[in-house]
């Protein structure tokens, strides 16, 4: 069986309307449990093609909204579209899940430590691994891989181990993976942290040549040069709204 093909083709791309989220704080056995309160009535829109900027203070829900986005939690109340389709738990977490394999292959999501998703023996097999998952032919893999490898500067690393990797390089070789899934939005949390210069001019280059192409990006960050340089809308998340 095939994902539907009608998910996810609507617009706007991000619809997050009025979402509730709060993290439970569970106790010893005889404690209540209690919760805190990250998101209240917040809501959000991107369209297709936009590069949006998250800002705000720790802790103000910058990356608990990322992780809504990317279906890895799911709001208390309030409604969450992608493409035109509701996002919700019972589609995201059913059992061999069709909804969720193309939800993840459209959204791509970089982490701030690029090492909690690079696992892959080498630079290229990690490239790789997610156009393997979406069953695409051999040649077209090893087509994402050089046209990656190429777009990142990463040819004389690519049969590199990851580990082996300074934190710049793998922060490219983490938005290579995704990208070579080729999403519809790319999702990136402080993408400019502990890069040096040359890292951060290749990150910018290659996200307005991505949505050059009619793909959006949404980032959080606390870098407002990147911000200008990317020429970015600025959403700001406070803190004191949610308390």
């Amino acid at each position: 069986m095939q994902p539907d093909n009608s998910w996810f083709r609507g617009d706007p791309l991000v619809e997050l309307n009025h979402i509730d989220f709060s993290y439970k704080d569970y106790g010893d056995a005889d404690d209540e449990t209690s919760s805190h309160a990250v998101l209240r009535d917040f809501s959000l829109t991107v369209e297709r093609g936009e590069r949006v900027a998250l800002l705000g203070p720790n802790g103000s829900g910058k990356t608990t909204l990322m992780r809504i986005i990317n279906a890895l939690e799911f709001p208390d109340s309030g409604e969450y579209r992608f493409g035109g389709t509701p996002v919700v738990r019972e589609e995201v977490e059913a059992k061999n899940s069709l909804f969720a394999k193309a939800l993840h292959q459209r959204i791509g999501f970089v982490f701030q430590s690029s090492d909690t998703q690079l696992f892959c023996p080498s630079v290229e097999e990690e490239i790789a691994f997610g156009p393997l998952q979406m069953g695409l032919p051999d040649a077209e893999v090893q087509r994402r891989v050089d046209d990656m490898v190429t777009l990142f500067g990463l040819d004389r690393m690519r049969e590199r181990a990851p580990y082996r990797l300074s934190g710049g390089e793998k922060k490219r070789v983490a938005i290579a993976c995704c990208m070579s899934m080729n999403p519809d939005l790319l999702v990136l949390d402080e993408p400019t942290d502990g890069l040096d210069e040359r890292n951060t001019d290749v990150m910018v280059e290659v996200l307005r040549a991505f949505t050059d192409a009619g793909k959006t990006v949404l980032f959080s960050t606390h870098h407002h040069d990147i911000v200008e340089r990317l020429d970015a809308r600025i959403v700001r998340v406070h803190p004191s709204l949610w308390q």
